[in-house]
Order: C-alpha cells, then structure tokens, then sequence
C-alpha cells in the first residue's frame, strides 16, 4: 500500500504531501489544476523518463518520494533482489536535477532499471491513453500470460530457455554450412594459426617476468646513476667514514660513564650496519652490467608475445583458450559430414524440445483462456455491457518466438446477435476505458500488486454506465488501495477518502496544491462536479444524496 506521497519543485507544484488510505482514494479538480501532474510524480517515482524542464521554475533540483508498507511476498521478492527493508517499508526516491537522476531504494542509490523493477511489484498505473494498448494484439498474450502465470509456473521460462537453445544451434547450423573449398581455406588459416601459436611455446606468467626485467634493463643507467651516487655518500669517503671516526670519539667518553656506553654500542651497531651495507652495494654495481644480448632477446620475446596478443587475446591464458578453441574447430572440419550430421542431430532435438514446450504451456493458456474469458465477461456486464460475448481466439504461428508459437486475440460482441469480432476493430473509446477496468479487475485477484492507480478510466462514459464503474472500482478496493482521478461525480461520491487538487497564484508564482476533504466539504466538491459555475441548493442536496447513495451501497456490499 503507497502511505505517502512527497512532490517538490516539480512542475507546478512547490511542495506537496500526501497521506494516502487504503481503499478508493479519489483526486478531483477543475481542469487544468494539475490532477495529472500528481500522477506524473508518481509514474516519475517509480522511473519513467524525467526531463530537466519538469524542474520547477527558477529550482535547482526536483525530488519525489513515495513510502509503501508492503506484505511478506514482496518483501521475500525485494530481498530475492537485494534491497535492504526499513521497518516492512519500502522508500522509493528520485531526484533530477540538471536532467540527471538519482534514484534511490530505501536510501541506497539504485539503476533507474532496478527501480522500475522494484516498483513493478508495488503499484500498476493506468494512464489516461493506455486502454489503447488493447488495440495492439500482441499485448492480448501477455494479459493471458498474466492471469496464467501460477498454472504457468516455471513453464514459460522453461520455454524460452529452449527456445534461446534452438536459435544457437539453427545459427551454428547455417554458420557450418559451407562447400569444399570455403572449408579447405578456413582449415588451412586455423592450421596456420594454432602453428604460430604452438611455435611460440608460450608459458603462464612468462609476459609479466618479462616485462619485469625489461624495465629494469631499459632504465639501467637511470638505475646506476643513483645507485653510484648512493655509494659515493655512503662508502669509504662518504657516511662509513664519518661514523667510523664518530665510534673513536664515542669509545673515548664512554670509560667515564656508564650512559655514554650504552650510546656507544648503539652507535656501533649502525657502523656495522652500514657497512654490511655498502658491501651489499658494491656487490650489486660490479653484478650489475648492462648485457645487450640479453636485453634484444628479451625486447624480441616480448614483441613476439604482444604481437599474439593483439591478435588472439589480451593474456596468455586468452591465447592458449583461443588456440583450444581453433584446435576444436579444425577437429569438426576435419570430420566435416560427422560434424554436420550430429548439428543436425542436435537442431532436431532441440526443436522436439521446444515444440513439447510449446504444446505445453499452449494447453495451459487455453484452459486459463476459458476461465479469464469468462471473469472478463462478468466484469463487463458490471461495468454495463449488458449483453455482451467476450472469447480469447488462439491461432498457432509457423515460427516459434521466445513466447512460444501462440497467436491470442481478444473477441467481443457488445450488441444481441453480432458476431464476435476482434476487439482491435470493433471497440469505442469509452468501451475501450471499461474493458481495461474489467481485465483490471481481473487480474487484481490473482495479482500481489497493492496499488492500482487509475488516471481518467472515466473517460467517454457518463449516467448508468459511470454509476456502475464506480461499483467495480468500489468491490476492486476492497482487496486493493486504489488510486482514481476522476471528473464524474458517480466515481467521486463512491470515495473512501477524497483529495481536491486546486492551482493558486502565489507570489506571482502558480502552484498546485492537494489537499484532503472533509465530509462537508467533500459534498460540496461532488456539487461542483454536478453543477458547474453556479452551485445550488439543490444541487448540493443532490450531491448529498448521491453521497449518501454511495454509502449505502458500499454497506451493502456491492
């Protein structure tokens, strides 16, 4: 369930909070308040595109926020995902600023990906042109899909799988085919490349010894220059000298005092030191002879090792995989029918595999197909299609896809003795709004999401049929939270908790606000949306009456 909603600096609004409630919340206002705009910060919150110009007027950022409690399901679904739980809460954040975005997950910065993710299992918006998306058929499989997805199971996943499988081994099999001579040329460059590999007798780690010593040798004088020139300081006419004489002077004092003894030993140790040292020093400068064969070995053996590298792989394990690999491969041309008969084989195999999958999860989908036709259509008929047929068409495709090879299209007849026809070309408007309810309604019962949000589903209805959408939209929010903005009043009246969205001028500046009504003054909002301009008496006593209607009928338990 969404608790809170926090808006700053975007569009026209300044700040805003809301305190969301369980049941059918309802946002209305004049047109052009900004009742759109709260939508679009939530559809913003849970990661859909943000421009910089949604920053408000002369801001530097804009920031949204929503706060959801969610139930043990989701909560195993988030931490399968790895986001940390805060108190059964879940915080989504997104800030832009400067047309970047940073989104957070309960304080911890998240992929706008991942957000989305998230938020999926959270809330469901239906904006205002989505009934359109009925009008494309491939959508019609994947709200089948939806409804299905626990007789499903791990079916569907199974079948992609196989399907992935199927398209490899059907490239590696058009890849392999080849006649005499293309074969003859690859098999002779791959020779030709494992010799050079193999020539080169490569060893683990050789490159990085390599490397070492040519370093060394190619800054050799650098090297001995400051290795001279620590001898020098150090040696016979340098430090060795000084402390020699140093260690006489101490010796002298130190028959006279105990303290000075003690100094004196210290003092030795480091003359020992050093000259331990300087020997040390002098060995590595007469070692030390810069051997130009062995140097242009090394640069040569180095060359010939990169050069392999460029061609075959960036390390030498790379290089050795690489010529695993040709050795493989040449092997497979070698024998080139036994080759081509066992990918065949295999292609045929993996098509068996993935036609059984097909013919199962398809016999799933037209068992559920029967069952979700069915809930749709009572739906329908509570949003007051009154005689209404609704069917799911299933045609079986000549290639396989990652779905499968299904073909669903939705069929209805809205009118006594019609035929049924594909709803793509037979669907209004306004019967486009109801029947996205009524599959909305459907699958709210076999879906986890606690959130729906609906923006305008009222559109192109009016009378009855409106009286009747909020009674679904009523038994919907009974096991949903469900957020609606709405123009009719028939919708309004039917609301657990009402918010009005108002646009003020303000310091020159225009900014919309959202506010929550109380009883009173939710009737006289309802009376607006009746009236008009001028509200009347009567027309706030026949706001009242709807109201109180909408009451009755939500005891009743319809």
């Amino acid at each position: 369930m969404l608790h809170n909603l926090h808006v700053k600096n975007l569009a026209l609004i300044d700040e805003a909070e809301v305190d969301f409630s369980q049941g059918l919340n309802i946002l209305s206002g004049e047109t052009g308040a900004g009742k759109s705009i709260i939508i679009g910060s939530i559809g913003v919150a849970i990661g859909e595109k943000a421009s910089k110009d949604i920053i408000r007027k002369d801001a530097d950022y804009a920031l949204v926020e929503l706060i959801f409690s969610v139930d043990d399901a989701v909560r195993q679904k988030l931490a399968a995902m790895d986001i940390p739980m805060e108190d059964d809460q879940v915080i989504l954040t997104r800030r832009i600023s400067g047309g970047r975005t940073i989104a957070k997950i309960n304080s911890e910065s998240v992929s706008t990906a991942k957000l989305k993710e998230a938020a999926a299992l959270l809330i469901d918006i239906h904006g205002q042109h989505e009934h359109q998306s009925l009008l494309n058929q491939k959508n019609h499989l994947q709200i089948l899909d939806v409804y299905a997805k626990r007789q499903l199971g791990g079916a569907r996943e199974q079948l992609a799988a196989a399907y992935r499988a199927y398209v490899q081994i059907r490239k590696e099999l058009k890849e392999a085919s080849m006649d005499t001579e293309q074969r003859a040329r690859e098999l002779a460059f791959l020779q030709y490349e494992v010799e050079e590999i193999e020539h080169a007798n490569l060893q683990a780690g050789e490159d990085e010894e390599l490397e070492t010593q040519y370093r060394r040798m190619s800054n050799s004088q650098k090297i001995m220059g400051s290795i001279g020139q620590v001898y020098q300081l150090t040696a016979a006419d340098g430090a060795a000298e000084l402390t020699g004489r140093a260690v006489q002077e101490i010796a002298a004092a130190s028959i006279y005092d105990s303290r000075v003894e003690q100094l004196e030993g210290q003092l030795m140790e480091i003359d020992n030191l050093l000259n331990d040292f300087n020997r040390e020093l002098a060995g590595y400068i007469e070692d030390a002879e810069f051997d130009e064969g062995r140097f242009y070995e090394v640069e040569k053996r180095l060359d010939e090792i990169n050069g392999l590298k460029a061609k075959y792989g960036g390390s030498i394990a790379k290089i050795l995989s690489e010529c695993e690999q040709k050795k493989l491969r040449i092997e497979k041309l070698s024998d080139y029918d036994t080759y081509l008969s066992n990918l065949q084989s295999q292609c045929g195999k993996k098509e068996a595999e993935l036609d059984k999958l097909c013919q199962k999860v398809s016999k799933i989908r037209k068992k559920e197909a029967l069952e979700l036709a069915k809930k749709i259509k009572s739906a329908l008929i509570d949003l007051n299609f009154l005689d209404v047929q609704f069917e799911l068409q299933f045609t079986k495709k000549k290639e396989y896809t990652v779905f499968g090879n299904d073909e669903v299209e939705f069929l209805i007849s809205t009118n006594p003795g019609e035929p049924l026809k594909s709803l793509t070309k037979v669907a209004s408007g306004g019967e486009l709004s109801r029947i996205m309810l009524a599959i909305k309604a459907v699958l709210a019962d076999c879906d986890e999401i606690g959130t729906l949000i609906f923006d305008e589903i009222d559109t192109g209805i009016s009378g009855r049929t409106a009286q009747m959408v909020s009674e679904k939209m009523n038994v919907i929010s009974k096991d949903h939270q469900i957020i609606c903005i709405t123009h009719l009043p028939q919708i309004a009246a039917m609301a657990d908790t009402h918010f009005l969205i108002e646009k003020q001028a303000h310091n020159n500046l225009t900014v919309t606000n959202i506010r929550k009504l109380a009883d009173e003054e939710t009737v006289k909002e309802l009376g607006r949306m009746l009236g008009g301009v001028r509200i009347t008496d009567t027309v706030l006593e026949s706001a009242r009456e709807m109201k109180d209607l909408a009451a009755a009928a939500k005891n009743s338990g319809i």
